[in-house]
């Protein structure tokens, strides 16, 4: 029968498969790796593993960890689908108000009535790992309100732009009149901190701060004019009453304005519609910290501090940092406009900035422009995440524009009545300690509408319930028995919760049962009992396991001529140990070097080492039992015939390295061929004939007398002799004479042939002429001769 050999490659692959599936088990089936004690465990691992509640599920030597498993996993081990603990996450809307679909025309409707985001509250069931996905959909209502409240800059460098701005009111109630029938509009006013070194203290100065007869109010850090109404008359008439005060500094206390403007909501008057503030002025802005030049080192509070609309603690508290401000505002849907002069516009705080003229002549357009450019532009935020939660958005705006990671966020270019939407996954990666509900929410930025969304955590099987305390299963009651499994009391482990934490060192018994962080308990060949491995028994009495995870045998050594260790040998926790003389893995390689030994008594004829009673050549020349054989050999003559070269003619490879590299013979020269020594001597000779460069051949042989080495050479060169230039050269010379020669005759005699052809041919010509050869046939006569008819004679 012939044998078949499976190709390596095969052999490869099947390697490659066997221990790629190997580490994905071992190594990336994160269900098993978990070592979960129970089912609430298990489903925490991640949405792929399940619990088998099967109370044979079990095999002998597993531990109750391995009940966690990945689904496909436990389906293949036998557990059925029934017996499979799987829990699910799920999502439930408690409140999905459809977004408002209105027209401006059709009368106004309150804030509370009017709905841009769907749905408007839910709840999430999450298990870990398996994120729940919703769609949230925005819609930008037609006519919504807004409340706009200006906040100005009344240092005395905004003195032309107060007069501007005095009949802001009732010109930008018409502008916006045509976005909205529902605006209101307020003013604030802005100076400085009412302490050293910002402003100047003494008395006169305090009256007015102003320079020359100019008339200045009083400084003040901020008040608050003109609470948000819908009279536009009114706002120009308490503006047109506002009088420019003055600091020292160039930069000006804004900050402590747009915080107060920020937190104080009753006093300004927002209503729960958009929210927008413009801040104007030409100057740059005092941060946290600036106050310690006045001694203040308190930080601000962030709190409302108006007492009858002036702000009364700016010598208390220091100026909010940005990430305050931003926070505050963002806290309290206000959107910030930044209405700044050119010199400016390099600081950003929000959303929005725009240049302001020098004398704010263009501050009704830049709001608009403003507002505009913010409401088409809907970005998400949400709220802050509990520990292990995460939130991905992906968008799907107009024309098809869609957005991963943190562009799903957005959606730009949104018009009015244009509807986006946006889907939301929600990922918990682990229970919360306490398992208890968390809320989170999601609003467009600057908007007041939002998602509240209410997460509850799957930290247990629903098996769980059906628990049995202290059952006689789990070791005399030492544990509860649910989902299959015994969930053991505190100070007991072990399958059935027979053992105590005071017997053994370490709380995972399987593990200190595992060798290498393995999956294998007692490496399968034992039970773990109480963290401690005792071995299975074999058939064979002489066949036993051993080791501290049964990972030794002494039968599964390596086998020579189907013997265990070759017969030379004993096993040893799957080891050989080799008898006397003997080595390798399977004591099959005699370390005996007496078949090593060539005829001149040397091992391996000096050219290799003995291995297992075998010559190992270290030369690659050489082969053969005993590394004599070298077919790759070069001959002798070949091998010296450099070295003669250079030493007896001075010529070829090795000429200028000579006497380094040849003076390994003696070297004696001879006058002719007949001195050379001949065969026949006592020592071995070796007679070379070799051919140099220039073709010529030299003479010599080579013989080794004992310890010393002869050539003998003879000292002429046998060249061969050069070919005779001038028989060569008159040779051609006169062959092209005569090959020109003969083509002349042959010219010559072609042109007497081609001669006497035309010759003959005029001779017959001539004879077969029907015409005198006295007269010329193309002659013609000048006389003319005519005979008159009547003429008779007479």
């Amino acid at each position: 029968m012939e044998q078949r050999n499976i190709p390596f490659c095969l052999w490869l692959n099947l390697l490659f498969s066997l221990s790629h599936t190997v580490f994905q088990i071992t190594q990336w089936n994160e269900c098993i790796k978990a070592n979960a004690k129970s089912c609430g465990e298990c489903i925490q691992v991640g949405a792929k593993c399940g619990w088998c509640m099967d109370p044979g599920f079990l095999k002998q030597g597993e531990a109750t960890s391995t009940r966690c498993d990945e689904l496909e996993s436990l389906r293949k081990r036998g557990c059925s689908s029934t017996k499979v603990e799987n829990p699910q996450g799920s999502q439930r809307a408690l409140k999905n108000k459809a977004v408002t679909n209105r027209n401006k025309g059709e009368g106004k409707l309150r804030p509370e009535d009017i709905t841009q985001v769907q749905p408007q509250k839910l709840t999430l069931s999450l298990r870990s790992g398996e994120p729940q996905s919703f769609n949230l959909k925005f819609k930008r209502a037609e006519d919504y309100p807004i409340d706009l409240y200006y906040l100005m800059d009344l240092s005395y460098s905004m003195k032309d732009d107060l007069e501007n701005v005095k009949n802001l009111g009732t010109h930008l109630m018409l502008e916006m009149s045509k976005i909205t029938t529902d605006f209101k509009i307020g003013f604030g006013s802005f100076v400085e901190k009412t302490v050293m070194p910002y402003i100047s203290t003494t008395p006169s100065k305090l009256l007015n701060p102003c320079t020359g007869d100019q008339n200045c109010t009083s400084p003040f850090s901020y008040k608050n004019v003109l609470k948000l109404t819908s009279n536009g008359q009114e706002f120009n008439t308490l503006v047109g009453q506002q009088q420019i005060s003055g600091n020292l500094d160039s930069p000006e206390g804004g900050f402590d304005a747009i915080m107060q403007v920020a937190v104080c909501g009753e006093h300004i008057g927002w209503r729960n519609v958009t929210r927008l503030l413009v801040f104007s002025t030409d100057a740059g802005f005092h941060f946290a910290g600036d106050g310690k030049l006045g001694g203040i080192v308190l930080p601000n509070d962030g709190k409302c501090h108006l007492e009858n609309n002036m702000y009364t603690v700016s010598h208390y508290y220091d100026y909010p940092s940005i990430a305050h401000l931003v926070q505050k505002l963002s806290d309290n849907n206000i959107q910030t406009i930044f209405a700044v002069t050119e010199e400016l516009t390099g600081f950003q705080l929000t959303y929005m900035m725009g240049i302001l003229s020098a004398n704010s002549s263009n501050v009704i357009n830049l709001i608009i422009d403003a507002y505009n450019s913010l409401s088409s532009e809907v970005i998400l935020e949400n709220s802050k995440l509990p520990v292990g939660v995460t939130i991905m958005y992906q968008s799907r705006c107009k024309n098809g524009v869609t957005g991963e990671g943190e562009m799903g966020r957005k959606c730009s270019n949104i018009s009015i009545g244009d509807e986006v939407s946006f889907t939301i996954s929600i990922t918990a990666k682990q229970c919360p300690k306490m398992g208890k509900p968390e809320t989170i929410k999601i609003k467009p930025l600057g908007f007041n509408e939002e998602v509240e969304i209410t997460l509850n955590f799957i930290c247990e099987c629903d098996c769980h319930k059906d628990g049995i305390e202290n059952s006689d299963i789990c070791h005399n009651g030492n544990g509860t028995y649910e989902c299959g499994a015994c969930r053991c009391n505190e100070g007991r482990i072990g399958r059935q919760c027979e053992c105590s934490t005071n017997e053994v060192t370490s709380e995972d018994l399987d593990k200190s049962c595992r060798k290498d962080n393995g999956t294998d308990i007692c490496s399968n060949n034992g039970d773990c009992v109480c963290g401690t491995c005792e071995c299975k028994k074999r058939e064979n009495p002489e066949e036993r396991y051993s080791g501290m995870f049964c990972e030794c045998d002494n039968f599964n050594c390596d086998r020579s001529n189907n013997k265990l260790c070759g017969g030379h040998g004993h096993c040893e926790c799957r080891v050989c140990i080799c008898d006397a003389n003997w080595t390798g893995s399977a004591c099959d390689c005699s370390l005996d070097t007496t078949t090593c030994l060539a005829s001149n008594k040397q091992i391996c004829n000096g050219r290799g080492t003995c291995e297992c009673g075998t010559c190992r050549c270290t030369d690659p020349k050489f082969q053969g039992p005993s590394c004599e054989i070298c077919p790759t050999c070069p001959g002798v003559c070949a091998e010296h015939k450099e070295c003669v070269q250079c030493r007896a003619f001075g010529t070829g490879e090795k000429k200028d390295t000579c006497e380094r590299d040849c003076s390994y013979f003696n070297l004696i020269k001879v006058k002719d061929r007949d001195k050379l020594p001949q065969p026949g001597q006592a020592f071995p000779l070796m007679h070379c004939k070799e051919r140099d460069a220039n073709d010529c051949w030299f003479y010599y042989t080579y013989a080794v007398n004992k310890t010393e080495k002869e050539v003998h050479v003879m000292e002429t060169l046998d060249c061969p002799e050069g070919p005779d230039i001038i028989p060569i050269v008159a040779g051609v010379v006169a062959g092209i004479v005569l090959i020109g020669l003969a083509l002349l005759l042959i010219w010559k005699l072609l042109m007497i042939i081609h001669d006497r052809r035309e010759f003959a041919k005029f001779e017959k010509e001539k004879m077969n002429a029907k015409w005198d050869t006295g007269e010329n046939p193309i002659y013609k006569s000048a006389v003319t001769t005519v005979v008159n008819p009547k003429y008779e004679g007479k």
